[in-house]
This record gives C-alpha cells, sequence and structure tokens, in this order.
C-alpha cells in the first residue's frame, strides 16, 4: 500500500494533506455533519444504504471524523489504518456498498471541507484532499472487491440481499427475541466466523426508504439456518427507538422474508489459541460471545472458558440456559437492579457492577478478553482491563466509533 500511495501522490500533496491535520481535529465532525447533509439532499437514494438513527444521534459522523483525520495523520503510510479499513469494508460489503459510490461520496467531502473552512480551504488544499481522497478510496474499492469475490466463491454463498424465510421466531425474554432464517430458494447457506453478523434489508410499509442494519449471529456456524437474537430498542430520553426492531419484534412473523446478506464482520474468535477465555458482555452484548461460547462447546471443549454476562435483571437476561457452560466451564451473572424473584431464587453472583478488584478475584489474567455490549459498559470494561495491564493483543470487542472513545 505503500508503493501505491508513492505512485499516486507527490511529495507536496503529502505534506498539504499532513498540514491538515490539526484542523482535522477541531472541526472534522462539522465536516462530516455538513458532508452527510448535503450528500442525502441530493441523492436521497443513498438514504437506502446509510442508518439514518446513527445520523440523527450523531455516531456515523463521529466515525466518519475518525476515519478522515486517521487517513489524513497516515496518508505517507496507509497500512497504518488498514485494520480500520478492513474493519469499515466488511460493513461495506455487507451493506452492498459499490465502486460507484465512492466518486459521490468524495466529491460531497470536498464540498463540505471547503463550506466547513471557508478561506482556510485553498485551492491548492482541496486540490490535494482531491488527490489524495481518490487514493483513499482506490484502496477501499480493492479490499471491498477481494472480499465481495471471497463471499461469493464460498460454497452457498452470494452478493447483494438473498431473501431468508423466518423459520422460527422465539422470544427470549421481555426485550430480545430470536429469530431463525433459512433461505427461501432452499439452497445452502455459507458458514461464518463464529463473531460475526447478518445485514438485514428492512421493508417497512409506508417507509420511503429500506433500512439496513447488522445483526449479530447468535449460534454456532454449521447449522441449516442462521439464528439472530434482537433487543427491542423502544427509545429513552435522546434515543429514539428502533425503527427496525421494533418492525422485527411487532411485525415479522414466521414464514415472512426478509432480504438479507452474507455474514461479515472482523470480531472473530481466535481458535489458534489454548489460552484462558473471557467474555464479558452487557445487555444484547451477548450475541456474538453466544455463538463463540457455543463453537468452543463444539470445537474446544476442554478449553477454560468464563461466561460474565451483565443485565439490569433477570426478567431481561435472555438465554439464560445457552449461557450456562455446564462441563466447558464458568458462568457469573451480575445483575445492576436485581428483582425479588432474583434475590429469593438466588440466580444471580454479583449485584451492582463488573469492577476491576471482582474481575481480579474472579477469571486468570493471562485470559483472552472477547466483550460487548453498550457504550458505558465497553468503556468501562476496556480501562478496567487497560488498568489491570492486559496486553492489547489479549483485547478483544465489537464496537461501533473509534476505539479511542473507548479511552477516553
Amino acid at each position: 500500500m505503500t508503493s501505491k500511495v508513492r505512485d499516486g501522490l507527490d511529495q507536496k500533496t503529502v505534506d498539504i494533506i499532513k498540514s491538515t491535520v490539526p484542523v482535522l481535529a477541531e472541526h472534522g465532525e462539522a465536516i462530516t455533519k455538513h458532508f452527510y447533509q448535503k450528500m442525502f439532499r441530493d441523492h436521497p437514494e443513498l438514504k437506502n444504504i446509510f442508518n439514518q438513527t446513527h445520523q440523527k444521534v450523531g455516531d456515523q459522523p463521529k466515525a466518519l471524523a475518525a476515519t478522515v483525520y486517521a487517513a489524513a495523520q497516515h496518508i505517507d503510510q496507509l497500512e497504518k489504518i488498514l485494520p480500520r479499513v478492513k474493519e469499515i469494508a466488511q460493513k461495506h460489503r455487507s451493506l452492498n456498498v459499490k465502486p460507484e459510490h465512492y466518486p459521490i461520496v468524495g466529491e460531497y467531502l470536498l464540498i463540505a471541507i471547503k463550506d466547513v473552512l471557508g478561506d482556510a480551504a485553498t485551492d491548492e488544499i482541496i486540490e490535494a484532499w482531491g488527490k489524495a481522497y481518490g487514493v483513499i478510496a482506490d484502496v477501499f474499492i480493492q479490499v471491498e472487491d477481494g472480499m465481495y469475490k471471497e463471499t461469493a466463491s464460498q460454497e452457498g454463498g452470494w452478493t447483494g440481499f438473498r431473501n431468508f424465510s423466518v423459520v422460527k421466531k422465539v422470544k427470549e425474554s421481555d426485550v430480545i427475541t430470536s429469530f431463525y432464517l433459512s433461505p427461501a430458494d432452499g439452497g445452502a447457506i455459507p458458514a461464518y466466523q463464529p463473531g460475526q453478523y447478518l445485514t438485514i434489508k428492512a421493508q417497512i410499509e409506508g417507509d420511503q426508504y429500506d433500512h439496513l442494519r447488522q445483526y449479530s449471529l447468535s449460534d454456532a456456524p454449521g447449522k441449516e439456518y442462521y439464528r439472530i437474537s434482537v433487543k427491542r430498542e423502544d427509545g429513552i430520553q435522546e434515543c429514539p427507538a428502533g425503527v427496525v426492531s421494533t418492525w422485527l419484534h411487532n411485525e415479522v412473523d414466521e414464514g415472512d422474508l426478509i432480504p438479507v446478506s452474507a455474514p461479515a464482520g472482523d470480531f472473530q474468535l481466535d481458535l489458534s489459541t489454548r489460552r484462558p477465555l473471557v467474555m464479558l458482555s452487557g445487555g444484547v452484548g451477548f450475541t456474538p460471545l453466544l455463538s463463540m461460547v457455543n463453537t468452543l462447546k463444539e470445537n474446544q471443549p476442554e478449553r477454560e472458558v468464563y461466561f460474565i454476562h451483565a443485565a439490569r435483571n433477570g426478567s431481561v437476561h435472555a438465554m439464560k440456559e445457552e449461557m450456562t457452560l455446564e462441563g466447558h466451564g464458568k458462568t457469573m451473572f451480575i445483575y445492576e437492579n436485581p428483582n425479588s424473584t432474583d434475590i429469593q431464587e438466588k440466580i444471580y453472583d454479583k449485584g451492582g457492577y463488573i469492577d476491576l478488584e471482582w474481575l481480579k478475584r474472579s477469571v486468570p489474567r493471562e485470559s483472552e478478553f472477547y466483550f460487548c455490549g453498550p457504550k458505558g459498559f465497553m468503556k468501562a470494561i476496556y480501562q478496567s482491563l487497560r488498568q489491570w495491564g492486559i496486553p492489547e493483543e489479549q483485547i478483544h470487542f465489537e464496537f461501533f466509533g473509534p476505539k479511542g472513545s473507548l479511552e477516553a
């Protein structure tokens, strides 16, 4: 990738891009918010691809700003952001982003830089960013092309969206329901890595645009179905209700068809190591970890595993029996506000929250740590592990947005 940058960008362009790094640190989010507003105004068809809820709460502009900042910072060594590129490319492949979308994004990104920075965005800076964007876009296109080809070449693989039938719908708790999906064409489906997700296309009656959402696969691969376990997001305070999750819970029934893209995602279980494994989940964040645990039960039954799940209380704790690791490891439940039944039946191990001192007493430090859950939970777990001195290479997580958000 370095040689490609050298071939595509002269030193003057690289110097100009690097000189804009402080400006992007200050104005990056304003630029990306303006970018999305203008692009959606002129190309509303792209609303069929982008998550509009993430636009409303500001997650998408923040994530894009972080990516643009990292690209500018490492414009002469883009290989340093290749892990982030691959992570985003997985999302793009699952959303069916195509090469023809990139020129549109580039055009409106340059417009946004000029509009937000005004006279400070000289013709020289805009020209340099145009060149840089071309190189960066080419990297994404090449990585995604490889992913499309790999996905299509798998047994049962496909690109784009394929209709799946809801063969079973199971209520797991007051707020979580599982959907078992099988291909409507009766064909084979490819295996996936435990921890990956599906993208479903929700075509909701009365809505002008499609809604694409990613949901983690919650069972081990190798079955004749895919399973997703979805939390109904009813909406609280500034967070709007989940358009797709409420549709799935309230409108979708067994026998209905849902367009689905092939499994994707780089949050994957490493089966090459025999280190003890610690799984930490909060709320519906257990879903990718449950896929991993079920895989371990089948493939590494001798491995030492600790599954720690945090929930508000027993009424919203889904799939607790499947989380139990009898003969395969130890399961611990942490309830923030246990109800009377929880207390009476003693079905949880700790009240309150997961804290570092408790973690030190409960799991071995030399473990591989995997975690997933709400942002506050993720931030607390990440900071606790780093404070404990756990090396970065033993820390694995699924999180939307820049990793720095967990460190702040």
